[in-house]
């Protein structure tokens, strides 16, 4: 699998940087054939995986997030890496509205899974959270 293009940024866990993320995102999609709808829904996935480092992986410590968005021939990923607290049982966490902080709604993966193709989360307590998104491309040449 060729990759076109990729980018890899860092960011401080501030509430400030998921807008950052937002929009990065969005420009890279948009050097594929994806519907403006597509890409808003990039948007919202990547919105909450992001939000998800801040608010559960660091909750109230500083820490970096890393954020990878890779473009294949037929392929756009997105890795989101926090060394934050991790997830105890990342299937329990994958359950709508099951959220360890009462005050949410506990929607962020049922969104990141909805509006992605592929979800992956690789968790381990203590050591932080890693979370992979694909949207598939459908080119015309294939």
């Amino acid at each position: 699998m060729m990759i076109k293009n990729q980018i890899k940024m860092t960011f401080s866990s501030n509430s400030e940087n998921v807008g950052i993320a937002r929009v990065t995102a969005a420009a890279f999609a948009a050097q594929t054939e994806l519907t403006l709808s597509d890409i808003d829904e990039i948007k919202v996935a990547l919105s909450e995986a992001v939000s998800n480092a801040i608010i559960h992986g660091y909750k109230d410590m500083p820490g970096d997030i890393e954020c990878e968005m890779t473009l294949t021939e037929d392929m756009l990923e997105f890795v989101i890496t926090d060394m934050g607290r991790g997830i105890a049982d990342v299937d329990l966490a994958r359950q709508p509205a099951y959220s360890s902080d009462p005050e949410r709604m506990g929607l962020g993966f049922v969104f990141m899974e909805s509006f992605m193709d592929v979800l992956t989360v690789h968790s381990a307590v203590g050591k932080g959270t890693t979370v992979r998104m694909s949207k598939k491309l459908f080119n015309e040449q294939h």
